[in-house]
């Protein structure tokens, strides 16, 4: 009994593949989120500037955008949830909203 790790107790580290869904989404739905309110914002606020540009493009891009700092914060820190990572996800989902919707990324 001396060879037992007693952080591990009972806990089987093998994750299911309904955990691995809901751990995936739970991990992307703060830039898919933060994608569409954006974006609804951006739509809401300058009507008319971005009356040729599509929602739904907006939404997708903000989106990817998101989840691609997402993705690169989870390397760099190795664990997911830093108000950096936020942070940093609030940013490229601002500057790639403008990039389409005012810069040279709106044709």
């Amino acid at each position: 009994m001396s060879g037992d790790d007693p952080t591990n107790r009972g806990v089987t580290s093998i994750v299911g593949p309904l955990d691995a869904i809901w751990h995936l989404g739970n991990f992307i739905l703060p830039a898919i989120g933060l994608g569409v309110l954006a974006a609804s914002g951006a739509k809401l606020l300058w009507r008319r500037e971005l009356a040729a540009v599509p929602w739904q493009r907006l939404v997708r891009d903000a989106s990817l955008a998101g989840s691609l700092v997402l993705v690169a914060g989870l390397v760099v820190f190795r664990q997911d949830g830093r108000m950096l990572t936020y942070g940093a996800m609030v940013l490229a989902c601002a500057l790639t909203l403008w990039w389409r919707g005012f810069g040279p990324g709106r044709r």
